[in-house]
């Protein structure tokens, strides 16, 4: 059995099992006041996650919707992830601004755009939103317009599309 000596006197496996378990108690006794402090009760969706959740949804919509309505006989895959990702109360108001405007509400626009980026924006009040820019045009020559898209944090659906 090995020996550990500290000022040339050997210390009993008492004594170090000792200090081991009183460094593993200290370290579990500092432990539970830090858990005990945090929010109780708290949504999981208003955590950073939940942000950051919101807005991978935003961009897996916008990646999804865009090839669907640029693919042949589409039509039906975009109606479905509309379903899928937006609220009732959002689909309602897109199709009162398509009969108005003669264009697709998601897009804002008659065409679809050759490519989109999200960035997430300012949270609160159970909500999040993100900036969708929109690529139109050439490679050489891009132009781009934004969205302001605004995602629930508690059901992750996304509620509202602004220019």
């Amino acid at each position: 059995m090995t020996r550990l000596r500290t000022s040339g006197r050997p210390r009993g496996r008492h004594l170090i099992g000792r200090t081991l378990l009183s460094a593993a108690l200290l370290a579990a006794v500092a432990a539970v006041p830090a858990a005990a402090v945090g929010p109780r009760g708290a949504p999981a969706a208003t955590s950073a996650r939940g942000v950051a959740a919101a807005h991978q949804q935003v961009a897996h919509f916008y990646g999804a919707y865009i090839d669907a309505v640029t693919a042949e006989d589409g039509g039906k895959l975009a109606a479905s992830l509309r379903d899928f990702y937006l609220t009732p109360r959002l689909r309602a108001e897109l199709g009162d601004w398509e009969a108005a405007n003669h264009a697709d509400g998601v897009l804002r626009a008659q065409n679809t755009p050759a490519g989109f980026r999200v960035a997430e924006g300012d949270s609160g009040a159970g909500h999040t939103w993100s900036t969708v820019r929109l690529t139109w045009g050439s490679a050489t020559d891009p132009t781009y317009t934004y969205l302001k898209v605004r995602s629930d944090l508690e059901t992750g659906k996304i509620s509202g599309v602004r220019e």
